[in-house]
């Protein structure tokens, strides 16, 4: 492995891999116990670089919160006129992030992750600079992106003809051209109607019969609406889903089963409200159906489908966007030692996680998609950050003898800038 000659002796408490909203919000209540922390990773990077440009996000300004024990360094807090329903620009999230970054958060090393493999004490993490660090603990907070999932029936053919939607910022390049989105969920939707916006001819390809929408967000709700739709969380409306959004705990509890039905199942794929309108300008609806076999021909997609009655289709396309979410894979996370990777005890593929999100491997943790399978549905989104990166930071100070204090967190002026619908 490249250089290996260029060790540190010196012994960190942390090193945090990932810069987005959970390792960014991990790394300030890490830094705010007084420990030492590197954090390995250009801030919000898969947001610039993987989110499609005009994007809207699809959590309201509450849950989009990142999370640091400093007073005013919320988004809300940062943009405290921003109303409930008016949906945040994708720009003006990473900006936020990006400030987050600079003036929450110390030290972030725009560099990669190389090698992380156990050692005594604690790992030796190997930088792409060739450095190697001595850690007592990792946090593991990679993201979303190298979960991509392609369906088996497309994931064979070139990329110059199948993507999945995480591979594009600009949809431009799509102009005048016959694009196929596989899902129904927000990100199939949304890429529909933005490639359609940038002069594609988008088809949206879904099995589901029906198209599903969230509903609108009341900005004060009656009683009686509370009381017929529940409350409102992270997540959305009603009891269960505020049950798996507020309390990650009460998730990690329950019968694997059964957990492993609601991480499944809650939150299943559907559009934002306010982009339906959006939706009869230039998109083609194929719903009902699925792709079971697809070719190549003369340089295009050539596949063919079933409906839920039966029937078979043969079409064609240019180009096939897979919106087909992720799926959390330990034996993807390749930084991982093969030995460490072994050590893993796992649950449905990805590591079983103490109360404190600590996998069997003492010292190895891991947020983000990768924690879903022990804490439920609310790890997939920004809004599951602050529970993680507390309980992280936390549990990270208990092995040190005697911790520092808390570091005196100075508050954050707010953004005085108030959005306009």
């Amino acid at each position: 492995m490249p250089g290996r000659n260029l060790v540190n002796d010196s012994l960190i408490d942390t090193l945090i891999v990932g810069a987005g909203p959970y390792g960014l919000s991990i790394a300030a209540h890490a830094q705010a116990h007084g420990l030492s922390v590197r954090v390995i990773g250009t801030p919000m990077d898969f947001w610039q670089r993987h989110m499609p440009a005009g994007m809207l996000l699809n959590s309201e300004p509450f849950a989009s919160n990142l999370s640091s024990p400093a007073p005013g360094s919320s988004f809300t807090d940062r943009h405290p006129g921003w109303p409930m329903g008016q949906p945040i620009p994708l720009r003006q999230f990473i900006a936020y992030g990006e400030w987050f970054a600079e003036h929450a958060v110390r030290g972030i090393e725009k560099v990669q992750v190389q090698h992380v493999q156990a050692a005594d004490p604690g790992f030796t993490v190997t930088l792409s600079t060739g450095e190697e660090v001595r850690t007592l603990t990792v946090v593991i907070a990679i993201g979303v992106r190298q979960f991509a999932h392609v369906p088996a029936q497309l994931s064979a053919l070139p990329r110059e003809l199948v993507t999945h939607s995480a591979e594009h910022h600009d949809l431009s390049r799509f102009a005048d051209r016959d694009v196929t989105i596989v899902g129904a969920g927000q990100s199939a939707l949304e890429t529909a109607v933005l490639l359609a916006e940038a002069g594609a001819r988008p088809t949206v390809l879904s099995r589901k019969d029906h198209l599903a929408w969230n509903a609108i967000p009341l900005p004060d709700p009656s009683w009686t609406s509370k009381a017929l739709r529940g409350p409102q969380s992270g997540l959305g409306h009603g009891w269960r889903t505020w049950l798996w959004s507020e309390h990650p705990a009460t998730t990690r509890a329950l019968p694997d089963r059964t957990r492993q039905r609601i991480v499944k199942n809650t939150l299943g794929p559907a559009g934002a409200w306010w982009l339906r309108e959006r939706m009869g300008h230039g998109v083609t609806l194929r719903l009902g159906e699925r792709i079971v076999e697809a070719g190549t021909n003369n340089g295009r997609v050539r596949f063919s489908t079933v409906t839920t009655h039966g029937g078979i289709h043969l079409s064609q396309t240019d180009h096939i966007i897979a919106a087909t979410g992720y799926v959390p894979d330990i034996e993807k996370i390749t930084i991982l030692d093969p030995d460490l990777r072994r050590r893993l005890r796992l649950r449905h593929r990805s590591p079983a996680l103490s109360r404190n999100f600590e996998s069997s491997v003492p010292g190895l943790y891991f947020a983000g998609l990768t924690a879903a399978a022990s804490f439920g549905p609310v790890m997939r989104f920004v809004h599951g950050s602050s529970y993680a990166a507390q309980r992280i930071a936390d549990n990270l100070v208990k092995p040190r003898r005697s911790a520092p204090p808390k570091a005196a967190v100075p508050p954050v002026q707010p953004d005085k800038s108030v959005a306009t619908k």
